[in-house]
């Protein structure tokens, strides 16, 4: 990517958003108040803003249920038995992966619990699990009860990488040493794609290969990496993976997840999994025989009947993906995450009162910094709140800073700066 030469201008800030190719669509959605006037929204990484689409998507499935009811199933412009299949394309194009290996369904925990039945078969030698310290805590409790299902100790089955000392972020060398360190022993690496804390997005191409390398299969966290990263899932030869869509997905609050299941094991109905109807081949559903027999692809993964109405809040984001195009999102998101970058770098100075431990590398990181506050803390955060900013804090000293793509811009990265400048020097 060229570099430029960023001002710290609102002017400019607003010369950057006229040439944005990609404004209109923050009139897509709709903002938070605080104190009664439109917040500056930094908090995709834990809940997306809503689409004004949303309500008319699930509006006409509300309309659907009341006018057909149980025929609403097989029956009317989309039907409900089929309606995952219309999320497929623009799920694949987003984590990189064919059609079928791709389906929404569940919730992300519950995702990765049923994907682990699949892909974590630890025999007496080869039991090991290698992920990031500082885990997001559903991470660390999955992986905990896994572990101990299979009658295991966490403690001597758990390996934890974290950063060298003094630094913040994790060094792929140190992953990749420590994959084919424990060689032979290791069943399964299991980590984010994008950490939640840091917004470090890791290696997935190299990790995996290097899991394969030593027999071992290599499954990720998606959750903050969905709709932020650009993906090649299949490519890299992932295993597995799963993410939420309430985040960068933009499909509400705790609403339906998605996996991906890579090709290789599309086909192989000897793999353990915890089956449900929803996965049986669906030419033979309604027979309600005995003997599962899985769908192809990621489809033989799910469970029970789709959420329609939860479908329907997520196809309205997915629809806004589809026009924009995940990498022309990418390049904006890189654009707008520099900018912040360098604000940040203008506004510490020589006092170094922020520290950005997000990496520098713009393909190390996703639209997220990380900000280390050494002076003023929470109370610098909560003055960016009292000034209509939302972002989001972390004990101990973190704010969490994600300006979107889809609905943000320069102007709001430049008006956050200086609302920031103003709360560090009154908390300095």
């Amino acid at each position: 990517m060229t570099a430029i030469t960023y001002q710290f201008s609102e002017t400019y800030a607003r010369e950057l958003d006229h040439a944005d190719p990609l404004k209109a669509y923050r009139d897509e959605f709709y903002f938070p108040l605080v104190k009664g006037k439109p917040a500056i929204y930094f908090c995709g990484n834990s809940l997306g803003l809503q689409p004004k689409r949303t309500r008319i998507n699930i509006d006409k499935e509300l309309q659907n249920w009341a006018n057909q009811a149980v025929d609403g199933h097989f029956y009317g412009e989309e039907p409900w038995y089929d309606i995952r299949k219309k999320s497929k394309p623009i799920l694949g194009e987003l984590m990189g992966a064919l059609d079928h290996e791709v389906v929404a369904m569940n919730n992300l925990s519950s995702n990765l619990h049923f994907l682990m039945v699949s892909f974590y078969r630890p025999t007496e030698k080869r039991f090991k699990i290698i992920t990031e310290a500082g885990a997001f805590p559903s991470d660390m409790y999955m992986l905990e009860s896994q572990v101990k299902f299979h009658g295991l100790d966490p403690e001597k089955t758990i390996i934890e990488i974290g950063p060298r000392e003094g630094e913040h972020i994790l060094r792929t060398e140190d992953i990749l040493a420590k994959i084919t360190e424990t060689g032979d022993e290791l069943a399964l690496v299991m980590m984010a794609g994008l950490q939640y804390y840091t917004g470090q997005v890791f290696d997935m191409g190299a990790i995996t290969n290097s899991a394969h390398h030593v027999g071992a299969k290599a499954g990720f966290d998606l959750a903050h990496a969905a709709g932020n990263i650009t993906m090649n899932l299949h490519d890299w030869g992932v295993d597995f993976a799963a993410w939420c869509s309430y985040k960068y997905l933009n499909s509400g609050p705790g609403n339906i997840s998605g996996i991906y299941v890579h090709e290789r094991h599309a086909d192989d109905p000897s793999l353990p999994r915890f089956a449900g109807w929803w996965g049986h081949d669906e030419a033979e559903r309604f027979k309600m025989e005995k003997g599962f027999k899985p769908m192809y692809g990621a489809d033989g993964w799910q469970l029970a009947n789709t959420n329609v109405l939860g479908m329907a809040a997520l196809h309205a984001s997915l629809e806004l993906f589809q026009e924009a195009g995940i990498h022309n999102l990418r390049r904006k998101s890189e654009l707008l995450t520099g900018y912040l970058e360098f604000l940040i770098g203008e506004i510490n100075g020589e006092t170094q009162v922020l520290e950005i431990i997000t990496p520098k590398n713009p393909l190390e990181r996703g639209c997220q910094l990380s900000l280390l506050v050494h002076k003023g803390g929470k109370k610098v955060f909560d003055e960016l709140y009292e000034h209509g900013i939302v972002g989001d804090w972390r004990h101990p000293n973190v704010i969490r800073v994600a300006p979107t793509p889809l609905y943000n811009s320069f102007e709001d990265v430049n008006r956050f700066a200086n609302i920031l400048k103003q709360s560090l020097v009154k908390f300095a």
